[in-house]
């Protein structure tokens, strides 16, 4: 009989969820959109808590800085705080959308004049039990389901098709 796996080799099997797009818009640009737009362009019907009722997404440009959705009876909802801010390359908030508090980071690397790769490492699944990690969020199967994968994918998409949009403008 093999002995049970340690607390620590589980929590390797918990890797943060990592996805990156290249959106052809200057670094500031970039930024920008992400954090001054999010209302705008953040898929509200599919990844928020008051979905078809929220009226805006605010991010509070400031260590400290509360990111949270307003709906339309002027209900504010938490997404999670700034613990890092870096403009215009990095910014770390805490995400409540989870049962247990997890990290997302996000990054802004210049690769040229109008060319920028923006990463989200999303982190600190080992909080969470089983039942949690599988819980369904913005699709079904939850973390262990790939919806967490498959969500940031689709952020990021509609991020990068927003600041290429004004970008060419």
């Amino acid at each position: 009989m093999e002995p049970a796996p340690d607390r620590d080799v589980l929590l390797l099997q918990r890797p943060p969820v990592r996805q990156s797009t290249l959106v052809r818009s200057d670094i500031g640009h970039t930024f920008e959109v992400f954090v001054r737009e999010i209302g705008v362009w953040w898929p509200v019907q599919m990844i928020s808590r008051g979905q078809q009722r929220v009226r805006d997404v605010t991010i509070e440009q400031r260590l400290g800085g509360r990111v949270y959705e307003t709906w339309d009876d002027g209900t504010t909802v938490e997404w999670g705080e700034l613990l890092a801010w870096e403009p215009p390359t990095r910014f770390v908030m805490t995400w409540h959308a989870t049962a247990v508090s997890t990290e997302v980071e996000l990054t802004f690397a210049e690769l040229g004049p109008a060319l920028t790769r923006v990463s989200v490492c999303h982190r600190g699944w080992e909080a969470l039990t089983e039942e949690q990690l599988s819980k369904d969020c913005a699709g079904p199967g939850g973390y262990l389901g790939g919806a967490f994968n498959a969500g940031w994918t689709h952020i990021l998409t509609c991020l990068a098709a927003t600041a290429e949009r004004s970008a060419a403008s």
